[in-house]
């Protein structure tokens, strides 16, 4: 089977086969989360053996998450510090000074 009709055959079945049934999302609320998560978030994993295993997440110091749709136009972090560069120019000398004296 050649790749092509590979890739057509999987996308064909990931389309027959919709949500089943048990999976009932009716009741969630879209972004119900996603203010924790870019806070940092805690992990609790129950383990077969009655133990649990908690593990924490935040951004990494100097991260920065994009949405979605800013996401679409700064593909990497070269194209982000590229467009910022580009806004730090368009700030007056003087107003970027004062700016730093006040931190």
């Amino acid at each position: 089977m050649s790749k092509k009709n590979f890739d057509h055959e999987v996308i064909s079945n990931l389309e027959d086969n919709d949500i089943q049934p048990e999976y009932d999302f009716s009741g969630g609320v879209r972004g119900k989360h996603y203010r924790a998560y870019r806070e940092g978030h805690t992990v609790r994993i129950h383990e077969a053996d009655g133990t649990v295993t908690v593990q924490y997440f935040t951004l990494e110091e100097g991260a920065v998450l994009l949405d979605p749709d800013v996401r679409e136009y700064f593909p990497d972090s070269e194209a982000v510090n590229r467009a910022l560069r580009g806004l730090i120019a368009l700030i007056p000398e003087k107003q970027r000074v004062t700016e730093i004296e006040a931190e």
